[in-house]
């Protein structure tokens, strides 16, 4: 059957010319019906194009579609794929937290492309007009729907979908791989049984042929990698010597690169026909990589691909690996789930991966399968080779998951008290009631009806009242009065819904802002620690080398209370402010620093709700130097829009500091300092764009008689763009009084000078932004008494 045939208007949308016999039997559920849909079928049978139908038929109807693609990775190859739809006039925008929101895009968008957390996060704030979007959603496609039993992610995943079919009630399309309880996923989403597709392995366009090959377990960690290497060589070998193609799983990228480097030795040393260093045309090609580990390998048929590559060097390593000039590929996990690359052999060496927050962890069930899918090149291969290589300890393991498969569980009771505080937060649950009406909307009330006891169902009703009794507890959560069923978020749980806070982080930031708000100063280094002892870097671990790294940072600083890993992160907080992160904190430094960078945005907002501005502007601060690594004084150039860390340590450099020194150097000082015209103009225009301060003290006097009293004010003045500000008065250190106001122009600051029991009093005027990495203001007189 052809796509011209059946979506004429569609046509150029598809990669293909002609649906196969798994799509063809979609048609009409997908086309002529308004249903839910939940299709399960085997990796590589073609489920993609079962989004696209889907979608089609939405921008048909004139409507806007969403598709939840499972990783980062993926929707910016979405948005790749999808140029075809742009090509007829629809628009694809994707959301992702690595870029910044443009609001009228997404509201304007025919296909949006977000992953399951971006978009549980974009529904906790449907009803800004920033997110507003969420809720104008006429069909949504889930991809690879079986994720709801992966670990965190799968809670998220669920209640995201159960929260947005409350909001705008779209026609969902589900889609995943072969799964045994597809029909309890069909019931969850409301899928009637015909339009729920259960399609065996029959579907699959090659047969597979999997198995479990074990290897001995050593004392080394690192030699058990090149045990398992030659492992994987060894299964890989008959295929390679035929002309056929091997994948590689491994479980990092630095991996992919020393198993790539390791394997062409091998290889070599094995006598195996590979490469294509005689090809003029290829090696000419080849030139066009920009890894210069990449250039070399490829000539010999071996390659690596990971997502710290550039977009160029991905595309010709897949290119190259279709054509059959890379032979033997290593990747991670990531090219599962994503890029269709067919291999007849597919080879998973790692079963365990090293995660820089929660330490070694098995990979999951769900990700053994889908790598284990890629074995097999339709109108190539009769039957594709898959192969486990594990621990003889875990063989069963795996042996019971290739013959049974996994049936999909609900993670949400793991994770119940942060998502029932998101929905209270919401004000989507206001009682008890709303509480058992909310959850049977869930895949856990559905999986819960076909196993009872192991979901504890009997016991439901007391888990819930036990779980809102603690966020009360906790300060979460408050009640109404005896007799009052009624539930209302605490500031401290609309905060932690807001910024996507475990609990027990927001109860530890929360418990920060208590003790400085009892006059406790705050400094740098408690911001610091406070996001380092976060729960979400409770599984961090450290290394020896590691340690003795982290060691040499924090020598001489108080983080004894701190464990090992979460030493670390403070470690990596630290030096990264500096710009100096010790090369054996490298590895992890990225993804820590990510979201350690979240977490103190949402310190901020705590401080900002519970202490004030300027507590809150220590935190943006301490945010600014952790992403940026620029000094503390010269800091505030972070906030000028265009200027990170290169800008600022170069300006710096050239004694231009702030953004009032941008100021008054203007564009041709710029330009001397070393930017570009184009680049000084636009540094000069941000820098234009933030609120700057003029103090005047007036009548202020130099000296009192003692005993005496008198009140004078000071005159603050925001020559910049208005800002909310916060304004301190202190005397001698202490604080007298404390404004919180949005400064557009001008605002009076009284001032009450007394003749004290002391030969002079100093008298300080703080200006601080809370939202702005911009150091306070300060302006001081000294008052002598007589």
């Amino acid at each position: 059957m052809e796509v011209a045939e059946v979506l004429p208007a569609f046509a150029d949308a598809f990669a293909f010319e002609e649906f196969n016999r798994m799509q063809r039997e979609t048609l009409p559920a997908l086309l002529e019906s308004d249903e839910n849909v939940v299709a399960s079928a085997p990796t590589a049978s073609g489920k993609t194009a079962l989004a696209e139908l889907a979608i089609c038929k939405a921008l048909d109807d004139g409507g806007t579609a969403l598709f939840i693609a499972p990783l980062r990775a993926l929707t910016n190859e979405k948005e790749d794929d999808w140029d075809r739809f742009e090509e007829l006039d629809y628009s694809v925008y994707v959301v992702t937290g690595e870029r910044e929101l443009n609001s009228r895009r997404a509201r304007h968008a025919d296909i949006l492309v977000m992953t399951p957390e971006k978009l549980d996060s974009a529904t906790r704030k449907h009803d800004s007009r920033r997110y507003d979007f969420v809720t104008d959603i006429d069909v949504c496609v889930i991809d690879e729907v079986h994720l709801l039993d992966a670990d965190r992610r799968g809670s998220v995943l669920e209640v995201t979908i159960s929260r947005l079919r409350r909001l705008c009630d779209p026609r969902v399309v589900a889609l995943s791989a072969t799964m045994p309880n597809v029909d309890d996923v069909a019931a969850w989403l409301d899928a009637p049984e015909e339009t729920t597709f259960e399609f065996g392995e029959q579907y699959r366009p090659v047969d597979l042929n999997a198995g479990v090959k074990t290897y001995t377990h050593g004392e080394n960690s690192f030699a058990d990698k090149y045990r398992r290497l030659y492992r994987a060589l060894d299964l890989a070998e008959p295929h390679l010597r035929e002309d056929g193609q091997a994948l590689v799983f491994v479980s990092s990228r630095q991996d992919t690169v020393r198993a790539a480097e390791a394997a062409r030795d091998e290889i070599a040393g094995r006598d195996i026909p590979m490469g294509a260093r005689g090809d003029y045309d290829f090696h000419t090609e080849s030139k066009e990589l920009e890894n210069d580990t990449l250039r070399n390998s490829v000539l010999d048929g071996v390659a690596f691909h990971h997502a710290g590559l550039s977009k160029n060097d991905r595309d010709l390593v897949e290119e190259w690996f279709k054509e059959g000039h890379v032979e033997l590929l290593f990747s991670t996990s990531t090219l599962a789930w994503g890029v269709n690359l067919p291999a007849r052999c597919v080879v998973i060496r790692d079963t365990k991966l090293h995660d820089p927050l929660e330490g070694e962890v098995d990979m999951s069930p769900l990700d053994v399968l889908q790598m284990l899918g890629r074995a097999g090149r339709p109108g190539y291969d009769d039957v594709g080779y898959g192969w486990v290589v594990c621990d003889t300890a875990e063989a069963d393991k795996y042996r019971r998951l290739l013959n049974e498969g996994k049936e999909i569980e609900s993670r949400l009771a793991e994770s119940l008290e942060t998502h029932l505080n998101a929905e209270i937060a919401m004000g989507t649950i206001t009682d008890l009631e709303d509480v058992m009406d909310w959850l049977e909307t869930t895949f856990y009330y559905e999986r819960g009806q076909s196993k009872p006891e192991a979901y504890d169902f009997p016991n439901l009703k007391g888990r819930v009242r036990d779980c809102l009794e603690d966020l009360v507890a906790r300060g979460f959560v408050e009640t109404g009065e005896a007799g009052d069923l009624s539930i209302e978020a605490t500031p401290r749980g609309v905060l932690a819904s807001k910024y996507y806070l475990r609990l027990e982080t927001a109860a530890s930031f929360a418990g920060l802002c208590d003790r400085t708000e009892s006059g406790r100063a705050l400094e740098t280094g408690d911001v610091l620690a406070a996001v380092a002892g976060a729960t979400e870097f409770e599984s961090v671990s450290a290394r020896q080398d590691e340690r003795d790294a982290v060691d040499a940072v924090l020598v001489g600083q108080e983080a004894e209370d701190l464990e090992p890993g979460q030493r670390k992160v403070l470690a990596i907080l630290r030096s990264a402010a500096s710009g100096t992160t010790p090369a054996e904190l490298q590895s992890d430094a990225w993804v820590i620093r990510r979201n350690a960078t979240r977490l103190l945005s949402a310190l901020g907002a705590f401080l900002d709700r519970f202490v004030g501005p300027h507590a809150a502007n220590l935190s943006s601060r301490a945010e600014a130097r952790a992403e940026n690594g620029v000094a503390e004084d010269a800091v505030g150039l972070t906030a000028i829009d265009g200027v990170a860390s290169g800008r600022a340590s170069k300006l710096a450099k050239e004694g231009l500091s702030t953004p009032g020194d941008v100021l008054e150097a203007g564009i041709d000082g710029l330009a001397d300092a070393g930017l570009s015209e184009g680049v000084a103009e636009r540094v000069y225009e941000g820098a234009q764009s933030l609120p700057s301060i003029e103090m005047e003290w007036g009548q202020f006097p130099e000296t009192i008689a003692a005993g005496e009293n008198a009140v004078h004010e000071v005159t603050v003045r925001n020559v910049g763009e208005p800002a909310r500000a916060g304004i301190t008065v202190t005397v001698n250190g202490r604080e007298m009084t404390s404004t919180n106001s949005y400064l557009r122009d001008v605002d009076t600051v009284p001032v009450g000078v007394f003749g004290a029991d002391a030969e002079e009093l100093e008298y300080t005027v703080s200006v601080a932004f809370p939202e702005e990495s911009l150091l306070p203001v300060e302006r001081s007189r000294t008052v002598d008494i007589r």
